[in-house]
């Protein structure tokens, strides 16, 4: 198994910064693809950017050129960085992993608990 824990999230000022924070714990895995989703009240949960294990890098459009999500894989964490929020980012944000159980050779989805950005306007 694997654990997926989040921080970084909080109350922004609108044109402000936050940088989340992924932070992956478990033996006997391999995690590949990572991802950072974000789901609003009333919304869908959305993909807002994803990265492989060899740093190939995805966003939604919506937050092309404001967000920039990294990986130490040393370090099994995942960052988000972001810039120039608007109130329309407030949602909870989640963190996502692709792992390979490396006894089993069986893949599976791990998510963490999610934290929440506030963007006020």
């Amino acid at each position: 198994q694997v654990r997926l824990v989040e921080s970084g999230g909080g109350l922004v000022q609108a044109g402000g910064s936050l940088r989340l924070s992924c932070a992956a714990s478990g033996s006997r895995i391999h995690i590949n693809t990572m991802g950072w989703y974000r789901q609003a009240p009333g919304n869908q949960r959305e993909l807002v950017a994803s990265i492989t294990t060899a740093g190939n890098t995805n966003y939604a459009d919506s937050v092309k050129g404001r967000f920039t999500i990294s990986r130490d894989n040393s370090k099994s964490t995942m960052y988000l960085q972001m810039n120039s929020l608007r109130p329309e980012d407030t949602a909870v944000y989640s963190c996502n992993a692709e792992v390979m159980d490396l006894m089993t050779s069986r893949p599976f989805t791990s998510w963490g608990q999610g934290t929440q950005v506030t963007v006020a306007s």
